[in-house]
């Protein structure tokens, strides 16, 4: 059994919210998502929000928006360096059965960009 082998650190442009140091992207086969660990550079910005960030990752990555899942942004005060971790599902139905609710109500919800009804 082969181990899923890490990328080389890349460098990703997430326009005016700064840009990524990919440190971790591999394929997870048994949850069929993959995983990406990296470090966030918004230097003299506030941590960008997790919507903002969900949808230029999407845009970079070239999947919908809701295959992508934001685990955790962790800042140190004062720093302008955040760590992220982030899911993407093979489809949006495998991301609602391993996501916990919780983390699907912080990313905004199933279909963040639609209004809200009433």
């Amino acid at each position: 059994m082969s181990v899923p082998q890490a990328r080389e650190a890349r460098r990703i442009d997430l326009g005016e919210m700064g840009w990524g140091e990919v440190q971790v992207d591999f394929y997870n086969p048994l949850v069929k998502r993959r995983e990406i660990v990296m470090i966030l550079h918004h230097e003299l910005k506030p941590t960008p929000m997790r919507i903002m960030l969900r949808q230029k990752l999407a845009e970079v990555l070239g999947v919908d928006i809701k295959r992508i899942y934001i685990r955790y942004i962790k800042t140190g005060y004062g720093a302008g360096l955040s760590k992220v971790r982030v899911h993407v599902y093979d489809s949006p139905e495998r991301a609602l059965s391993f996501e916990p609710k919780y983390i699907i109500e912080r990313n905004g919800g199933v279909n963040p960009f639609e209004e809200a009804e009433g």
